[in-house]
């Protein structure tokens, strides 16, 4: 399916808030044993945001046909291999 330009856009935005959100977060983030510069309440709404963009990042991708982008380590083995098919390799001549 052919992702348009205003589902790319939009796309696109919520990336860039979702990482804002992020670094807002790891910045803020105090040492262990500290307490947190920001409010409980504006904690859960951060979570609340970031809930509500990762929805509908994927209604879109859904709607666009994309595969969802799961997260992984680098050196995390993969859980499937690619196989290589030749559907005309293996005939018999006959």
């Amino acid at each position: 399916m052919i992702i348009n330009s205003d589902t790319t856009k939009d796309l696109a935005i919520l990336e860039a808030m979702r990482k804002v959100l992020t670094a807002v977060i790891r910045d803020t983030t105090p040492p262990p044993g500290m307490r947190h510069p920001l409010t409980d309440e504006t904690i859960q709404d951060v979570r609340v945001c970031l809930g509500l963009i990762t929805a509908r990042e994927k209604e879109l991708g859904e709607a666009a046909g994309i595969a969802a982008k799961r997260p992984y380590y680098t050196d995390e083995t993969p859980t499937s291999t690619v196989v290589q098919f030749d559907p005309g390799k293996g005939k018999s001549s006959e």
